[in-house]
């Protein structure tokens, strides 16, 4: 099973490095969570913009970000400072099966694939990010360690038609 996640997951990632990779942009896999590094890097120097971007894949109603690999996000942007514009990009890929346990059993039941991307707005350096979940709907939450907060994460858009 942790196989299969973690393919899903590298698929995810080099498509979205894939769709990046055109006209003005770079973007490189870094290998996420094993290196202590985002997901994916991307930028455009011609426009001075530097994604951070962390991927998540799954056949859950619910995806979390942890909140270890949104600061390795934001130290990577704080990082590259000579960017003008600097982004931290969450995105979610709900895959087109949804995974039920049914009596003991894994069972999957059919859906629409949905993809969001989700920008986090900081100013200065946040004592503690919280963990962030995304579900099937878009809705985004912030979980802290004594409450779970909805807020309204900006979507974003990425430089290439989905």
């Amino acid at each position: 099973m942790t196989n299969i996640r973690r393919s899903r997951g590298y698929n995810f990632e080099h498509k979205l490095v894939k769709k990046l990779n055109m006209g003005e942009w770079m973007a490189r896999r870094l290998g996420g969570s094993s290196t202590g590094l985002p997901d994916i890097v991307a930028v455009n120097n011609k426009e001075s913009i530097l994604l951070s971007i962390e991927a998540k894949s799954g056949t859950s109603n619910s995806m979390y970000v942890p909140n270890d690999q949104i600061d390795r996000c934001f130290l990577i942007t704080e990082m590259f400072g000579v960017y003008s514009e600097r982004h931290i990009v969450l995105a979610f890929k709900f895959m087109r099966k949804k995974r039920l346990m049914i009596g003991g059993e894994i069972k999957y039941q059919s859906r629409k694939i949905r993809e969001y991307y989700k920008i986090i707005k900081f100013k200065g350096k946040p004592k503690n990010f919280p963990i962030i979940k995304c579900n099937y709907n878009g809705d985004t939450y912030a979980i802290y360690k004594t409450k779970i907060k909805k807020v309204k994460l900006k979507d974003f858009t990425l430089p290439f038609s989905s």
